[in-house]
């Protein structure tokens, strides 16, 4: 997407109705862009954790502050934000109870269409159009729409769900660490990398560290096992293995979908696509665009429903 300098000018006559917010709110962040009728990027913000279902108040915030600060980069005034239209897609609101909670929100959008990140992630990845999506970021989940319907493989939160995400990856590690230090599995190079990142003289000191700690938490210590796996560690291996399995394992339930294109999004991506199977490897085409560029396109799309529906 193209980025557009100088937006500063832009007159009031052609913002309010050219412009869309385009929200991704995930676990570990909130990303916003601000983009125009000719799908230029005008300005961009990122905020804290976006799904409400680690906290109402705390996303909602995020969803703020992340449009606000595009609307900073933009060279807009922060007034500006009840006159543009918002997609926002976000994490946890496939869950109905959240969707409900987050549809009623008193936000400050001119108007908000809510859309679950998986949504909006394949919006974006295939230009609007039927695909699917294996998403490997701090949660993990994989989803298809072809012919209007949609699949959606997991997405069942962290710690009861999300294998293969950066939280799981994160987590394993941590066990398998604690499992080494008892001497009930093989001495591991994770061992001395995690102790010391976190401080931790010892087994006792780690799970204080550790205990009661979320899921971003966890994840942020992902790529200390795939360092130690790309060095041979076979605790390490062991782990990225069942991790990249399970990923292969929702792109075969996808693909039963016949979806167009397929593709594999989030922060853990580059780590972990590695080592997926070279079938689904060979069938992975790179997203066209970002989410939060599904977002816009999402609220584009219920836009011009509601104008078909309000004309008829």
């Amino acid at each position: 997407m193209k980025r557009q300098l100088g937006v500063g000018m832009l007159t009031s006559s052609n913002k309010n109705k050219e412009l869309f917010f385009g929200i991704d709110g995930g676990g570990s962040k909130c990303k916003a862009i601000i983009m125009n009728k000719d799908n230029e990027i005008l300005g961009t913000g990122i905020s804290g954790p976006g799904n409400p279902l680690h906290g109402f108040d705390q996303a909602t915030n995020s969803i703020t502050e992340s449009a606000k600060l595009a609307l900073e980069d933009a060279g807009l005034s922060e007034l500006e934000l009840s006159d543009i239209v918002a997609g926002v897609g976000l994490a946890g609101v496939n869950l109905p109870v959240l969707f409900d909670q987050m549809a009623a929100w008193q936000h400050p959008f001119k108007a908000m269409h809510l859309a679950t990140d998986l949504l909006i992630a394949c919006l974006g990845a295939h230009d609007g159009s039927d695909g699917a999506v294996m998403i490997s970021g701090t949660g993990s989940c994989g989803f298809s729409c072809v012919d209007e319907q949609q699949t959606i493989v997991g997405a069942h939160g962290f710690p009861h769900g999300d294998k293969g995400s950066g939280a799981w990856f994160g987590l394993q590690g941590v066990k398998q660490v604690l499992l080494s230090l008892d001497g009930i599995v093989p001495t591991t190079l994770m061992s001395d990398v995690l102790l010391k990142k976190l401080n931790c003289k010892d087994d006792t000191d780690l799970v204080e560290a550790v205990a009661s700690q979320k899921a971003t938490y966890y994840a942020q210590q992902a790529n200390l096992v795939f360092d130690a796996a790309e060095q041979g560690d076979k605790v390490a291996l062991a782990i990225v293995d069942e991790g990249a399995e399970y990923i292969n394992s929702i792109a075969r339930t996808l693909l039963t979908k016949n979806p167009p294109r397929i593709s594999m999004i989030g922060g853990l991506t580059p780590r972990l696509k590695p080592w997926l199977a070279d079938d689904i490897k060979a069938k992975l085409e790179e997203p066209i665009s970002p989410p939060e560029v599904g977002s816009v396109l999402f609220a584009r799309q219920q836009q011009a429903k509601q104008s078909v529906q309000q004309s008829a």
